[in-house]
C-alpha cells in the first residue's frame, strides 16, 4: 500500500483528520461503527492504525467500506526501504489532527507507559507531537484494570505523556465477568471528536 498519500503535503485543508488507533481487545470490534460515525460530518477524514492482534475483532473491508483505510504493520515494514523514503509512522503522525486508542489494551498501555516501539502502534505513539490532541480508550477484562500496574501505567500515560485517559465503564464483558474494563461507549468517543472540533453532519437528502 502507498503511503504518499498522508504525507503532510496531502493534508486536505479545512479537513479534520483523525487517526484511529485500535489494539488487541474485543472492543475492537466498535471500530467500524465509530469510522461510519465519524465519516458522517462534514470535512472528516479518517484512517485507522491497527495492531495485528486487534483484527481478529474486524475486518479491514469493513473500515474500507466506510470509505477509510487500515495500516498495520506489514504497510510499515515492506523490506524494500531506501534512504528518503517516507516512514509510515512519521507521515501518520504529521497527518493527525486528533488520535484516538479505542480501545487500549492492557499490553498496549503498558507499551505506551514504557515507551517501546515494537510494531506500527508503539512507534507512532511515541512519535506523537506532544501538541496532537490524544485520547486513550482502555479496555481490558476487570482483573487486568484492577492490576495494580495498570494503575501505574495510567498514571505515567496521564500525568507524564499527558494524555487524554478516559473509561473504562463497568458493564458485562465480552469474557462474561461483570465489573469494570469495558470501552467508553463508542457514540461517546465520536462525540469527542464532535465537540472539540464543533463538528457538523452532513445534510440528509
Amino acid at each position: 500500500m502507498s503511503i504518499s498519500f498522508v504525507a503532510e503535503s496531502e493534508r486536505r485543508k479545512d479537513h479534520i483528520h483523525v487517526l484511529l488507533i485500535t489494539s488487541g481487545s474485543v472492543a475492537s470490534i466498535k471500530a467500524p461503527l465509530i469510522v461510519r460515525e465519524l465519516r458522517k460530518y462534514k470535512n472528516v477524514l479518517v484512517e485507522v492504525v491497527a495492531s495485528k492482534a486487534s483484527l481478529a475483532f474486524y475486518s479491514r473491508k469493513d473500515i474500507e467500506d466506510a470509505g477509510s483505510r487500515v495500516w498495520t504493520d506489514q504497510d510499515e515494514w515492506t523490506g524494500g526501504y531506501e534512504i528518503g523514503d517516507p516512514i509510515l509512522h512519521i507521515e501518520l503522525r504529521r497527518w493527525a489532527d486528533i488520535v484516538l486508542v479505542a480501545p487500549c489494551s492492557a499490553n498496549t498501555l503498558a507499551k505506551i507507559a514504557q515507551g517501546l516501539c515494537d510494531n506500527l502502534v508503539t512507534s507512532l505513539m511515541r512519535a506523537l507531537s506532544p501538541a496532537t490532541p490524544t485520547y486513550i480508550f482502555p479496555a481490558m477484562n476487570t482483573l487486568m484494570y484492577e492490576h495494580p500496574l495498570t494503575a501505574e501505567h495510567v498514571r505515567v500515560v496521564r500525568e507524564v505523556v499527558r494524555y487524554n485517559v478516559i473509561g473504562p465503564i463497568g458493564k458485562g464483558l465480552a469474557c462474561g465477568d461483570v465489573g469494570l474494563g469495558a470501552m467508553t461507549e463508542w457514540k461517546d468517543i465520536v462525540n469527542i471528536v464532535v465537540d472539540r472540533f464543533q463538528l457538523s453532519m452532513f445534510e440528509s437528502v
